[in-house]
């Protein structure tokens, strides 16, 4: 099994499900389960959206939902929103000869747009873990809701278009490793995660039920407790998954309860809603080579290291996160080699703290370049003075020669995504950031 398994076990599952569809028994099992699949509206919460910079990609959100709702209740007492376990962006290149799946650890420290609520009231715009866009649109149990928030959080945060979206929830996850007769796993030591409703002794052995989805939510008793090692094991897991269903799924009422187990958890945009559509992108999937699938993580950084008291939140790299997401944008394929790149970058971090910034007043209104300079502050950035712009304009960010990537850092971090500008008569070795009349009033970068 290859590493294309990982996302392409349910692309099988549906190009078999319409395979059924071909046959008179099967035209119901057909027409039951494309009624299953739910499609959610998005609805008019989108606000301002990126350019599409390169027509005919898709940029696909796929969403873990770690809904309480329903038989989800048992997991997590005292939440009543829904919650976002797992996200990442599915890219396929305009010619469908490559793909790339960019994971976001769910601990990432972004900044969450004003988003509809489920009563139809506007949240404020602040920083946050970036999985809280799913429970603020979905405070009511509106997965669009929900749907909507991430994709205008994640739009905001990374400036790709989202072109789809689907997402899984817990119930459906374990349906579909109990038709498969459980996974086996191999954990080097025994795991007891009391949150997670797991206690495994250490060494191979099969799980399934409750066991099964303890293991890929486990995250505080297993390793270093960050999310980026439950990214790792939930990846190894859904590549066992892929394994054994392209071995197993052959008899009929393994398949059907598989694809049961599958469609009934599955919640779509209204676009992707139906087993027809689901097949005509598990077809496009199917035909991509194994070496161009690529998997990545958004390269990042603990938090700690700009905010000493946050030990539990990571900061996206930049400039590395930003070529990540302009290569994506613009349909360029992120190969072997710039991978190699992004995993020697990451052992040396340019941090917040790095970077000294200047901040002046380009407004004329007394006191924003004071409620600039505290809201960078509390993002973990060294500013060394404010002051008053000498003409009034639009917010911009400036940089002397040679430090680029300081600007890119503090252009990632401030809404719009401005693009910073070489200046010959900058202060060496800052920053200088001049607040215009488009530059938030409460100071939130």
């Amino acid at each position: 099994m290859t590493r294309r398994g990982r996302i392409v076990v349910w692309a099988g599952a549906v190009l078999a499900a319409v395979l059924l569809g071909t046959t008179g028994a099967g035209a119901w099992i057909y027409q039951h389960l494309d009624a299953n699949i739910r499609g959610a509206d998005i609805g008019d919460g989108l606000g301002d959206r990126p350019a599409n910079l390169s027509p005919g990609s898709k940029n696909i959100l796929v969403v873990g939902s770690d809904s309480r709702a329903g038989a989800n209740a048992t997991y997590g007492k005292g939440l009543t929103t829904m919650q976002s376990d797992t996200l990442m962006v599915l890219h396929l290149s305009a010619d469908r000869h490559w793909a790339t799946a960019l994971s976001f650890p769910r601990d990432s420290w972004v900044r969450i747009p004003a988003c509809v609520r489920g009563n139809g009231s506007m949240s404020a715009p602040h920083h946050f873990k970036i999985n809280e866009a799913f429970s603020i649109g979905g405070d009511d149990g509106d997965i669009g809701k929900a749907a909507s928030c991430t994709i205008k959080t994640v739009e905001t945060a990374t400036g790709l278009r989202i072109d789809h979206f689907a997402s899984l929830d817990f119930q459906g996850f374990k349906g579909m490793v109990n038709a498969l007769g459980g996974i086996e796993v191999c954990p080097e030591h025994a795991i007891h995660d009391a949150k997670a409703h797991l206690d495994l002794p250490a060494g191979c052995q099969n799980i399934r039920d409750e066991q099964a989805l303890g293991y890929v939510r486990t995250r505080y008793s297993v390793g270093d407790g960050s999310d980026l090692g439950r990214i790792g094991r939930q990846q190894e897991f859904l590549k066992a998954l892929g394994t054994k269903a392209r071995a197993q799924l052959t008899s009929p009422g393994s398949l059907y309860d598989f694809l049961d187990s599958a469609t009934k958890s599955l919640t779509t945009d209204r676009d992707l809603a139906g087993i027809k559509p689901l097949y005509d992108l598990a077809a496009t999937l199917k035909d991509i080579p194994a070496d161009r699938l690529t998997f990545l993580t958004v390269p990042n950084y603990p938090r700690e290291a700009d905010v000493p008291t946050d030990r539990a939140n990571v900061i996206w790299q930049y400039p590395q996160a930003g070529d990540v997401f302009r290569d994506l944008a613009h349909d360029r394929e992120i190969d072997a080699a710039a991978k190699r790149r992004l995993t020697a970058a990451a052992a040396h971090p340019v941090t917040a703290a790095a970077v000294r910034v200047r901040v002046l007043n380009g407004t004329g209104t007394p006191g924003r370049a004071a409620t600039a300079a505290a809201g960078l502050r509390a993002l973990g950035f060294t500013v060394t003075t404010t002051g008053n712009a000498p003409t009034t304009g639009p917010t911009a960010v400036d940089y002397p020669p040679g430090l680029r990537d300081r600007a890119e850092i503090l252009s990632a971090r401030l809404p719009g995504h401005l693009t910073p500008q070489e200046a010959a008569d900058a202060v060496p070795g800052e920053i200088t950031l001049t607040v215009g009349a488009d530059f938030p009033a409460d100071g939130e970068g």
